[in-house]
């Protein structure tokens, strides 16, 4: 494991594996670097990617309040690291998150964007999605992490029933 450090002083730690041209896999809401492991070990046959925990997650520190303008100060560091451009695969939010990278200016060569987390435009997918962020600021004002998590898991459609269970599993602490 490696590590840069962002603009906010927080550390990042990524794997850097294989050979080529550089390319900085970004990980979802609910991933760290090693569940994006074998995605980075595939790439890693053509290119030399640079695999990396997003803040509060994995190797890496967090510094609070959340704001998306660090992560893409993170990925900014990346790309530094790298030698000054890169290409960048994102999955699900990780996909969000390298397309705000890339609309902020930083230099991106190629954009790979897998499972984007975005719904169509319709009026009651804008409300659901409205509700969703009020209610997960409010969680997450109030430290019920553990809620917020469940918050997610549903809204994003899997059954309550299968996150109750998941609640009593060792993995749940991490998420």
């Amino acid at each position: 494991m490696e590590t840069v450090t962002s603009i906010d002083g927080t550390r990042i730690a990524f794997d850097r594996m294989g050979d080529g041209p550089p390319v900085i896999a970004v990980c979802g809401a609910m991933c760290d670097r090693t569940l994006m492991r074998p995605t980075a070990e595939e790439l890693a046959k053509h290119f030399t990617v640079f695999n990396y925990d997003r803040r509060g997650r994995g190797g890496s520190g967090d510094t609070v309040p959340y704001s998306l303008e660090r992560e893409i100060e993170d990925i900014g560091a990346l790309i530094e690291e790298v030698g000054g451009s890169a290409s960048v695969y994102g999955h699900s939010s990780g996909a969000g998150l390298a397309l705000h990278a890339a609309a902020a200016g930083l230099p991106i060569s190629r954009l790979v964007l897998h499972d984007p987390p975005y719904a169509s435009a319709d009026e009651d997918s804008r409300r659901i999605a409205r509700e969703y962020g009020k209610e997960l600021s409010t969680l997450l004002s109030e430290d019920r992490r553990g809620d917020a998590v469940a918050l997610f898991f549903t809204t994003v459609g899997m059954p309550r029933e299968m996150v109750d269970g998941m609640r009593g599993t060792p993995r749940w602490a991490e998420l």
